[in-house]
């Protein structure tokens, strides 16, 4: 049943990924990303790591995916765009070399490493309880790391206040509404006056 379950969450795991690799339209891109996300969480179920699934789906799925999808709708990168024209000459063959460097990095570290990729050694040491991983984390987070959460709030809250700017400032200045729009019977209440003054 185990072989079952990961071999169907590998693979819809692996089918996001390319989707994300492959889709032409940035929503469908994040909605990919979206899949790999819940695949990768029913791995970590998997291995009885709880909090890890819990923390993929709510933090990645839930917050770092949906702020993807709100900078893609308020840049209106949504639309059709041809990806033949590169707006920077030479950056497809450079990102081919830095990926196989990075590639062939990950490879030698895992032929070199000490017991070997599967890090056998390192499973001798004893596991303690994990069921209070959560209220140890929470406990960490919020006494000795609390200026660090605190500034990861306000490096967020920038980040979203300068997408909206930014997006202010390709837009232009905010237009008044059209009038006959806005207040139909506003307009006729104001030609009124003007038939008086005419009269």
């Amino acid at each position: 049943m185990d072989a079952a379950v990961f071999i169907v969450s590998a693979v819809i795991v692996l089918s996001g990924a390319f989707g994300v690799l492959l889709a032409r339209n940035p929503v469908h891109a994040a909605l990919f990303l979206v899949q790999s996300v819940f695949g990768v969480a029913v791995l970590f179920l998997l291995l009885d790591a709880t909090f890890l699934a819990a923390v993929q789906v709510i933090v990645y799925a839930g917050a770092i995916v949906i702020l993807f999808l709100f900078v893609i709708m308020l840049l209106g990168v949504d639309r059709a765009e041809d990806l033949d024209v590169e707006p920077i000459a030479g950056q497809r063959p450079l990102a081919v070399v830095i990926g196989a460097g990075i590639l062939g990095t990950t490879l030698s570290a895992l032929l070199v490493a000490v017991g070997g990729p599967t890090g056998a050694p390192a499973t001798n040491a004893p596991l303690g309880d994990a069921g209070d991983n959560a209220q140890r984390l929470g406990e960490a987070l919020f006494t000795d790391h609390v200026f660090a959460v605190e500034l990861t709030a306000l490096l967020l809250t920038v980040a979203v206040v300068g997408a909206v700017v930014l997006v202010r400032r390709l837009a232009g200045p905010l237009q008044p509404l059209p009038v006959a729009a806005a207040a139909p019977e506003t307009q006729g209440e104001a030609d009124t006056p003007d038939e008086g003054e005419g009269a």
